[in-house]
């Protein structure tokens, strides 16, 4: 049974705002300063009033659109969600379940594995298409937001907003074919980065890294290791080859994490991730999305990309897709 992911819809913020604009640089030490504006990103997008949410729904909305199919229909939906829900208790997804009238859809959120809770949405999808008979179309839907009034996040990147949804189902039509996949994580690094959000109003919310010489060092040289081997695992499973590979895509940190996987792992990455790291900055799980959409215009028919995530959590995802030939756009999409 094959799985199939696409159409893919994004949503961002109309408000675009320059990292040089950014109003936290001013009370940065000049060596942080430096650091946040040498990342390589130029802009990221602000929700202003907005939640995350709003764009989610947004993006779930278009995609069905451009699917041609009514929520009703859908089988399942699983939300990816925000680092900092809007009320604790309340559930985000069957919200955004009642808003799209997915009301026969299995519905869920996913998350705690930071980044790479996209990752795991795809896993249980997945899961769910090819054990379930009755299972058909799964909606996976993301939203970003920077959870304090810091974009920067010391020591790695500087965070924007937006939205983002992708459709998976079987044997059917989509922009990629998920022809394998893998999630692992490493609860050491569990609390390394955090928001203390009981201990004071939202306003005064600050996201900590607990350890930056563990987050910088440790940490990288685990996630090298660790993406190293489970990229082999995949492509050994599937006779591929590094070096046969038409793309290679991860999320978007700063221009020297490129740097360093570029040279970790050999391989080159690809340059739509380079455009959005500067176009957006950092989208946490958003960022496997945008860079899917924007790699499929320059993949033909057959080729094989190689999707890799990693969040300081730790947890880590290498995903095998193969593009699949485009199909006439639904009317009215």
């Amino acid at each position: 049974m094959t799985v199939t992911m696409g159409p893919v819809a994004l949503s961002f913020p109309e408000t675009s705002l320059a990292v040089t604009e950014l109003a936290e640089l001013a009370e940065l030490t000049p060596a942080r300063r430096a650091h946040a504006l040498a990342l390589g990103i130029d802009r990221v997008r602000c929700a202003d009033s907005d939640d995350e949410s709003e764009h989610a729904a947004r993006a779930a909305e278009t995609a069905l659109e451009r699917a041609g199919l009514a929520a009703s229909e859908l089988d399942a939906l699983l939300l990816v969600g925000g680092r900092a829900p809007k009320y604790l208790l309340a559930s985000d997804a069957t919200r955004l379940q009642h808003r799209l009238g997915a009301s026969n859809a299995f519905v869920v959120g996913v998350g705690e594995l930071g980044c790479v809770s996209i990752s795991a949405a795809f896993t249980m999808a997945s899961a769910l298409l090819r054990g379930d008979d009755r299972c058909r179309t799964v909606l996976v839907v993301a939203g970003a937001r920077t959870p304090t009034r810091a974009r920067y996040r010391a020591p790695m990147t500087v965070l924007g907003d937006g939205g983002g949804a992708v459709l998976l189902g079987k044997d059917g039509a989509g922009r990629y074919e998920l022809v394998d996949h893998l999630v692992r994580s490493d609860g050491r690094y569990a609390d390394l980065f955090r928001i203390d959000y009981r201990g004071g109003p939202d306003r005064e919310w600050v996201e900590e890294c607990a350890d930056e010489a563990t987050y910088s060092f440790r940490l990288a040289v685990e996630s090298r290791k660790r993406l190293a081997q489970m990229s082999g695992e995949i492509l050994n499973s599937n006779g591929l080859r590094l070096d046969e590979l038409d793309a290679v895509l991860m999320q978007n940190l700063s221009v020297g994490a490129f740097t360093f996987w570029e040279e970790a792992l050999e391989v080159r990455i690809d340059r739509a991730c380079h455009r959005n790291l500067a176009d957006y900055g950092h989208l946490g799980s958003l960022d496997m999305l945008v860079n899917l959409e924007s790699a499929a215009t320059t993949l033909a028919p057959g080729d094989h990309a190689l999707l890799l995530n990693s969040s300081p959590v730790a947890a880590w995802s290498t995903s095998l897709l193969r593009r699949l030939p485009e199909r006439p756009e639904v009317a009215g999409s």
